[in-house]
C-alpha cells in the first residue's frame, strides 16, 4: 500500500445505516435480484431482451483489480479464470483478501458476471469472463506486508494476459500540496501501455462529493473512463465525486451484490458499483460487435449516452450509461472519442516502437564455401559512388561558403561607405537580420498542431519545459474539452523553464494533463507517494438462510 496521508482504497461506501431484510424469493420479478432489492437498470436497459440478441459479454474478458474474488462462490462458479495475487501471501487472485465480510472483489465481480442464485442476484454481462488480479490495497490482509500496492504493474499485467476491459474500483487521492501530478508518471504508463494493447481501462470517480471532491488516481489519467455513481431516477448520487475529468456515470445506487462468504448478500452503493455495471456494458458492446477496437467502443458507449452533452459537466460527464443504446444504436465509425483523443499519439508512439522492434535487420548472406574451408570476398575499390557523391557535395560546399564571404565583404565595404558619406539608413536586407522585440520565451496552448513550432502568449501545458522555437506534440496540450491550465495574468514563461504545479491557476490543478516526462516502458519512476485511509463499508443483508451479523455496522468512511 502506500503509506501517508493519502490511500488507495476500494470505493464502495456505506449509505445505508440500517440493517435490510429481504425476504425470501418469490414469484420472479421483471427485474432479477431481491424482491426488496431489485436489480433496477435490467428493467431500464431491456437487458433480456440484449441477452436475446446475443450479447451477453461472451469473449471478452475483464480483468478486475481488487481485493481478488472468491472463486468458491456457487454464483460465480466456472467465471472466475485464474489470474494473480500481486501481495506478498501470493496466489492466483481467486481468494478474496478484503478483511471485511462485504468482499469488495467478490461484490464487484457478482456484478458484472454472476449467475443466479442467491436472491437471484444476476450479473450483466453472464457470458463474460473475469480476471481476478488482487492488490495489497487497504482493508486487504496483505496491506502491512507490502510497500507499495502494486496497483501499477497490475495494469500492464492485465494487458499482457488477455484483458479487453480493464476494471478498478479504487483509487487514491492526490494532493497539489506534495503530488507533482494528478496521475503518477509509472500509472501513466501503464495506462497508456495497456490502451496501445487494445484494452479499455476503466475507474471509479470516488465517493467525496460531499467533502470537496479530490482527485483521484487512476481515474484523472488520461486513457481512463472515469466514472461516477446515479440513481434509478437518473439523478447523481451525493456522494459521487465531481470532477472536470469525469467521464459517465452509470447505476450506483441501491446495488445488491454477493458477498465474500457463500451464502451473504448485501445492498450497497459508490462509484465502486458504477465502474463494475460500466465494465459490463462494455462487455456486452464488444460481444455483440468483436470487430470494434477499443476505440470504438469506448466511442460508441459516448455517443449513445443519457443526458448526453459535449462538453463534461462535473457530476454526470458526458452523460450517462445507456446500455441498450450502446448495444444496438447505429453510431457511424467516425464518432468522437474524447477519452482517447489526448492518449493517442503517446499510443501511437508506443506502437511505432514496438513495430520497430519487430521489422528484421537487413543482413548480407556470407559466400558460398565448401565444407571445411572459409571464402575470402574480393577486396571493396576506394572509388564508390558514395566517396564520389560525398567529395562533389564538399567542393560544391566550399564554393558556396568562398562566394557567401566574398559577397558580405563586398556589402560591409557599401555600408562603410555610405556611412562615411553621412548616410542615416540601412538598405537592402541588413535590418532584417535585427531580432528585436523578440517575445521573453515559448509557451503551448490549444491550436498548437502536431510538430508545430510553439508560438507565444499561449497557455502553457502543467510542467512542460520548452525552448523557443521548439516544435511541439499535440499530446503535451490540453483538450479542448479539459480546462486547459494556463498561468496567472501576465506571467511570461522564461526560455526553457519548467511549469511548476504552484504557478497555475488554482482552479487548473484538478486538470487532467501529462505528466513532465513522456511514458514509456518498462515501466520504472520515483517512489510512489505515501497514503493512509480506513477500508470503506457496506450495509449487510440479513434474511432467512443468512448468517445474522455481529453488532451494527462500522460509521461510513468519508
Amino acid at each position: 500500500m502506500r503509506s501517508g496521508p493519502w490511500a488507495r482504497v476500494v470505493v464502495a461506501v456505506l449509505a445505508l445505516v440500517t440493517v435490510l431484510a429481504l425476504v425470501a424469493p418469490g414469484a420472479a420479478e421483471a427485474a432479477p435480484g431481491p424482491p426488496d432489492a431489485p436489480q433496477w437498470w435490467f428493467d431500464s436497459w431491456g437487458v433480456s431482451s440484449l441477452w436475446a440478441d446475443g450479447a451477453r459479454g461472451q469473449g471478452v474478458i475483464i480483468a478486475e483489480i481488487d481485493t481478488g474474488v472468491n472463486a468458491q462462490t456457487p454464483e460465480l462458479a466456472g467465471q472466475i479464470l485464474p489470474g494473480i495475487n500481486l501481495g506478498s501471501t501470493g496466489g492466483d487472485g481467486r481468494r478474496d483478501h478484503d478483511t471485511d465480510p462485504f468482499g469488495h472483489g467478490t461484490a464487484m465481480a457478482s456484478i458484472m458476471v454472476a449467475r443466479p442464485g442467491l436472491y437471484n442476484i444476476t450479473g450483466l454481462a453472464p457470458g463474460a469472463k473475469v480476471l481476478p488480479i488482487a492488490v495489497p490495497i487497504v482493508g486487504t490482509d496483505d496491506e502491512a506486508n507490502n510497500s507499495s500496492d502494486q496497483v501499477t504493474t497490475a495494469i500492464k499485467w492485465a494487458a499482457d494476459h488477455g484483458a479487453k476491459i480493464i476494471s478498478m474500483s479504487l483509487g487514491g487521492k492526490r494532493n497539489p500540496m506534495q503530488d507533482t501530478s494528478p496521475c503518477p508518471d509509472d500509472e501513466q504508463a501503464a495506462i497508456t501501455y495497456a490502451v496501445a494493447k487494445g484494452a479499455v481501462v476503466v475507474a471509479a470517480a470516488g465517493n467525496s462529493g460531499q467533502s470537496g471532491s479530490p482527485v483521484e488516481d487512476p481515474g484523472v489519467c488520461l486513457g481512463v473512463v472515469s466514472v461516477g455513481a446515479v440513481d434509478s431516477s437518473g439523478q447523481v448520487a451525493a456522494f459521487s465525486s465531481r470532477h472536470r475529468y469525469l467521464t459517465v456515470t452509470a447505476p450506483g445506487v441501491d446495488i445488491p451484490s454477493l458477498g465474500r462468504g457463500s451464502g451473504t448478500a448485501y445492498v450497497g452503493e459508490g462509484t465502486s458499483q458504477a465502474t463494475a455495471l460500466t465494465s459490463a456494458v462494455l462487455a456486452l458492446v464488444w460481444s455483440k460487435h468483436p470487430s470494434l477496437s477499443n476505440e470504438q467502443v469506448v466511442a460508441r458507449l459516448l455517443a449513445t449516452l443519457d443526458r448526453r452533452s459535449s462538453t463534461r459537466d462535473p457530476a454526470y460527464g458526458f452523460g450517462t450509461v445507456n446500455a441498450r443504446r450502446a448495444v444496438t444504436a447505429d453510431v457511424p465509425a467516425s464518432a468522437p472519442n474524447p477519452v482517447y483523443r489526448a492518449v493517442e499519439p503517446y499510443v501511437a508512439q508506443l506502437r511505432d516502437r514496438a513495430s520497430a522492434k519487430l521489422k528484421p535487420a537487413k543482413s548480407t548472406p556470407a559466400p558460398s564455401a565448401p565444407p571445411g574451408e572459409f571464402a575470402v570476398g574480393t577486396a571493396p575499390s576506394a572509388i564508390t559512388r558514395p566517396v564520389v557523391t560525398g567529395a562533389a557535395v564538399t567542393v560544391a560546399g566550399t564554393l558556396a561558403l568562398i562566394v557567401l564571404v566574398v559577397f558580405g565583404a563586398y556589402r560591409r565595404r557599401r555600408w562603410r561607405r555610405a556611412v562615411a558619406a553621412g548616410g542615416s539608413s540601412v538598405t537592402g536586407g541588413d535590418a532584417g537580420a535585427l531580432a528585436l522585440g523578440s517575445p521573453p520565451g515559448p509557451s503551448l496552448g490549444p491550436g498548437t498542431e502536431w510538430g508545430q513550432p510553439v508560438a507565444w502568449g499561449q497557455p502553457v501545458a502543467w510542467g512542460r519545459p520548452v525552448a523557443w522555437g521548439q516544435p511541439v506534440a499535440a499530446t503535451q496540450l490540453a483538450p479542448p474539452a479539459w480546462p486547459s491550465p494556463s498561468l496567472g495574468t501576465n506571467q511570461p514563461v522564461a526560455q526553457g523553464q519548467p511549469v511548476a504545479a504552484t504557478q497555475l491557476a488554482p482552479s487548473a490543478w484538478p486538470s487532467p494533463s501529462l505528466p513532465a516526462a513522456s511514458p514509456s516502458l518498462p515501466i520504472a519512476g520515483p517512489a510512489a507517494p505515501p497514503w493512509q485511509a480506513a477500508p470503506a463499508q457496506q450495509a449487510p443483508v440479513s434474511a432467512p438462510g443468512l448468517p445474522p451479523e455481529a453488532g451494527p455496522p462500522t460509521p461510513p468512511v468519508s
